[in-house]
């Protein structure tokens, strides 16, 4: 029996009853043009068709990990520590890859050896994997601890490719346990950010972007406003987990930090269609920091309009909508990325 190369990359998703997903994610993976990479399929309690789903492939690079439900840093977290990879590829199972992803994030950290996190643009896909037209469009250089804290450039848990020496670096042992923890599994939301801003404040490893979306990042709406209020509550928890490292930096940066999020978490409620909670949202982002109208003009009236406009009937905003996220396509399409 041939034995399986090394992998210079390990990948790593995290399954929680995602039956309708599991499948476009893996082979997403499975298409990657650079081959020479691990799958680390961490069960994390499915109780749904998940696994039965993911026993149709028969690659042998895919591994499977069963555990007790610990949530998405302890899946993350049990992935990272069994793999054996020089590069931990992080994709959550309801996204997924443009063919060329892992080529480009090797490239690049095989060329710039002082990166610890490589990452990328990402495309917004819909419930059925059909593109929106939207995106998020991240500063991609010169990354600075304020970027990291106020404007999170990776984006989302799928965008990053990162050295397990850094990770390794950063994390911590329980010895009990005989486990090692990399992200926070205490937070049950938040946990990318709180890794991000604990990496930034270690002035170790630098951030940099690749410029090419390569990243499908799915939207789900459902019952999302109701989860709004607990978001950024967990936002500020997360924020909370290092405050203690930089006291004077974060009581020069949190105040601006809040009114980003606050900002971000409007548009989530404008897409949700929750308009007085977006309104909300808004006029408490320009209370707590006024200085991101000034900062980004653009983003914060665009965010400030569309929160006054959804007040108007659904059919009407939705043409209107429409309209818009045609209009940004149009201007995106300048990016060659192949349809999924």
């Amino acid at each position: 029996m041939n034995k399986l190369p090394l992998p210079i990359v390990t990948v790593v998703i995290p399954m929680f009853n995602v039956e309708k997903y599991i499948e476009r994610c893996i082979i997403s993976v499975l298409e990657q043009t650079f081959k020479n990479f691990e799958v680390i399929c961490v069960d994390d309690g499915c109780s749904d068709n998940t696994l039965h789903i993911l026993k149709q492939f028969t690659d042998p690079r895919i591994r499977l990990i069963k555990q007790q439900n610990r949530g998405l840093a302890g899946a993350r977290n049990t992935g990272i520590q069994a793999a054996k990879g020089i590069y931990i590829a992080l994709l959550d199972s309801d996204d997924c890859w443009a063919s060329q992803k892992l080529t480009e994030h090797v490239a690049h950290l095989n060329s710039n050896p002082q990166v610890g996190v490589s990452y990328c643009p990402s495309l917004f896909i819909d419930e059925k994997g059909n593109m929106t037209g939207m995106g998020q469009f991240p500063k991609l250089t010169e990354i600075e601890f304020r970027d990291i804290l106020c404007r999170n450039p990776i984006g989302n848990g799928s965008a990053p490719v990162i050295r397990r020496r850094l990770l390794t670096d950063i994390s911590t042992i329980n010895q009990e346990q005989g486990r090692r923890y990399y992200f926070d599994e205490t937070l049950r939301q938040s946990e990318d950010i709180e890794l991000w801003v604990r990496i930034a404040l270690s002035n170790k490893w630098k951030f940099e972007g690749i410029s090419t979306p390569l990243t499908y990042y799915r939207i789900n709406g459902g019952g999302l406003s109701a989860n709004l209020q607990k978001q950024f509550a967990s936002w500020t928890l997360a924020m909370s987990k290092n405050e203690q490292t930089n006291i004077q930096l974060f009581n020069q940066l949190l105040p601006l930090a809040r009114a980003y999020q606050l900002r971000y978490l409007a548009r989530r409620a404008i897409h949700s269609r929750d308009s007085y909670q977006a309104i909300k949202l808004i006029h408490r982002a320009l209370f707590e920091q006024p200085r991101i109208l000034f900062e980004e003009p653009k983003r914060t009236i665009a965010t400030y309009a569309c929160a006054l406009l959804s007040l108007l009937p659904r059919s009407f905003y939705s043409r209107l909508e429409l309209l818009a996220m045609k209009w940004i396509g149009q201007r995106q399409s300048a990016v060659d990325i192949k349809e999924i």
